[in-house]
C-alpha cells in the first residue's frame, strides 16, 4: 500500500513540476499560447492603425499585449461599425478573480499592442461602460460566441463583463 501511495504522490509531483514548467515557459515565450498568457511580443511588423477593423469581423481571436506588465494573450473579438472591440467576461466571479488579471492592470496603463498576421498595432482600450454600442457590440459577441439568447447590457453596466474599443494611441 505504501508503494502504491507512494507513486501517486510522485505522479502528482511530476504532474505539478511539468504545469509549473509550462507557465514559466508560457511568460517567456513570443505570445500567447492558446488560452495561457504568453510573453510580450519579440516578432511582428509594426503597422499604421487600419481605417477600419472589418477585414477581422470574423476571425474567432486575436492576440494582443498589455505592456505593464509585459504579457500577452488570445482573446475573441467584435467588431460593429468597422470598429474593434473586445470583453472579459465574468469579472464579479471566483473564476473571473482568478482568471482575469488583464483588465486590472489597464486602470494603471491602457497601452495595448495588438498582433494580427504578423502586423503589430500599437493602440489603446477605452472602457466602455454605458452607451449606443453596448447592446450592438454584445449582440455581435451573441452571434459569434453565444448560444442565440439575448444578452442584457446590465452585464456591462453591472460590472459583470468588461467592455473596450480597441483605439489609436
Amino acid at each position: 500500500m505504501k508503494k502504491i501511495l507512494r507513486g501517486i504522490g510522485f505522479f502528482l509531483l511530476a504532474i505539478v513540476v511539468l504545469a509549473g514548467a509550462f507557465l514559466v515557459y508560457a511568460r517567456f515565450s513570443d505570445g500567447p499560447l492558446e488560452i495561457v498568457a504568453g510573453g510580450p511580443f519579440t516578432t511582428g511588423q509594426l503597422t499604421e492603425t487600419p481605417a477600419s477593423w472589418a477585414f477581422i469581423r470574423d476571425r474567432d481571436v486575436i492576440e494582443f499585449q498589455t505592456l505593464n506588465p509585459a504579457r500577452s494573450r488570445t482573446v475573441w473579438l467584435g467588431v460593429h461599425d468597422d470598429r474593434l472591440f473586445i470583453v472579459s467576461g465574468y469579472m464579479n466571479t471566483g473564476i473571473g478573480s482568478l482568471w482575469k488579471h488583464w483588465p486590472y492592470y489597464l486602470e494603471e496603463d491602457d497601452r495595448i499592442i495588438v498582433r494580427i498576421d504578423g502586423n503589430l498595432y500599437e493602440q489603446r482600450l477605452q472602457r466602455i461602460m454605458d452607451g449606443p454600442d453596448v447592446i450592438p457590440v454584445l449582440a455581435e459577441f451573441n452571434r459569434k460566441y453565444g448560444t442565440g439568447e439575448p444578452t442584457s447590457p446590465e452585464t456591462v453596466t453591472s460590472g459583470d463583463t468588461w467592455m473596450f474599443e480597441v483605439v489609436p494611441r
